[in-house]
């Protein structure tokens, strides 16, 4: 696999070496990483490249030409130069529309979205591949494609409908959340036909995704599920109490189920209550506390880029090329390369490969 410094990308503006003139904690106790730290990342990334589980360019698609995303869109924190500088080998294109219209209306806005991103892998084939499956994550990535999955889906947009869940799986979706939706409202966190519908997500081999669900729904779906579950965006809710974070007691379920709770970089939900504009070393906190309490075989990482380069974003991680930049970071907190290796690619690639004998009823 190419070093990353020889792959095709057009250089950022806004991402280059960390600076720490801004961060979220003391200089002192969070250096910047140094060019030996960001080598070292850039050597890791190339060999084993990154599942980014949350990109919301979906929403951006119907306004942006596919030619600028192959070739640099400055408009955007996401093009696929600076994807592939990043080193992110597999991409979760998020399809989540706001749940403010009828249910018509959500599951119409859905389905254009998986229009749009399938549109836009057809558009670029030398560039993106679709994946199903975790074999062919790995066979896009193997042969210079970035793996893309379809999802999450909003809750909201299943519709209360099982056909609909499926209607999606024949689409391409692999990943559905739970949160917002009608049978996650009780008092139980989950209702009769919320069991239902995590069943059949474990029996198509869907992806149940519990960003933004409250703490009782996420306990009952572990209750419930026997396929691993993932965090599609969300941080530790003990190091930020955001709505979308999640707590540690649900942290050390995810542990015996065996998820993922991809890490985000989105300011807001890791900023630290300090005054200070949120930086990647806010993030590297958040990925330490979620190893420590779920394990190293349970964290993963979501840029929750895809949106306008002007928009807030993390000191240090401003588009999708920066993933260098926190894995140097990682690299000088002392994690070792296994546990990385486990950050970027692995643990993601085992959920999906998991959710599949689940549902073949291995």
């Amino acid at each position: 696999m190419a070093d990353l410094q020889d792959l095709p990308y057009v250089a950022p503006t806004t991402c280059g070496e960390p600076d720490d003139t801004v961060r979220g904690a003391d200089p002192a106790e969070a250096p910047t990483p140094s060019e030996t730290d960001l080598g070292r990342a850039r050597v890791l990334l190339a060999a084993q490249l990154v599942v980014d589980g949350h990109n919301t360019l979906a929403q951006e698609l119907d306004r942006t030409h596919h030619h600028a995303l192959q070739h640099g869109e400055a408009a955007l924190d996401t093009d696929i130069p600076r994807i592939r500088a990043g080193g992110v080998g597999a991409q979760f294109w998020s399809l989540h529309v706001a749940p403010r219209h009828g249910a018509d209306q959500l599951i119409g806005g859905t389905l254009d979205l998986i229009d749009g991103v399938r549109t836009l892998i057809e558009s670029c084939p030398e560039a993106l591949r679709l994946a199903l499956t975790a074999a062919e994550m790995a066979a896009a990535r193997d042969c210079g494609r970035i793996a893309s999955l379809l999802g999450p889906v909003s809750g909201a947009a299943l519709g209360d409908s099982l056909g609909t869940l499926r209607a999606y799986h024949a689409l391409g979706v692999r990943s559905a959340g739970v949160a917002g939706t009608s049978w996650t409202a009780g008092p139980d966190g989950l209702t009769p036909f919320g069991e239902d519908v995590i069943r059949e997500m474990n029996h198509l081999g869907v992806l149940v995704d519990l960003s933004g669900a409250s703490a009782d729904t996420m306990r009952r779906v572990l209750d419930v599920t026997k396929a691993p579950v993932i965090l599609s965006h969300s941080a530790a809710a003990a190091l930020t109490p955001h709505p979308v974070n999640v707590t540690d007691d649900v942290l050390r379920r995810l542990r015996a189920n065996g998820g993922v709770c991809m890490v985000t970089f989105a300011p807001d939900q890791v900023a630290r209550l300090t005054g200070l504009p949120a930086a990647l070393q806010d993030v590297a906190d958040h990925l330490d506390h979620v190893r420590s309490v779920a394990g190293p075989e349970c964290v993963g990482v979501a840029g929750s880029f895809g949106t306008a380069a002007h928009a807030p974003h993390t000191v240090g991680l401003e588009d999708a090329s920066c993933y260098p930049n926190l894995i140097a970071e990682l690299l000088h907190r002392d994690w070792p390369e296994t546990d990385i290796a486990a950050l970027t690619w692995g643990n993601a690639a085992r959920v999906v490969r998991e959710a599949e004998a689940v549902a073949r009823g291995a």
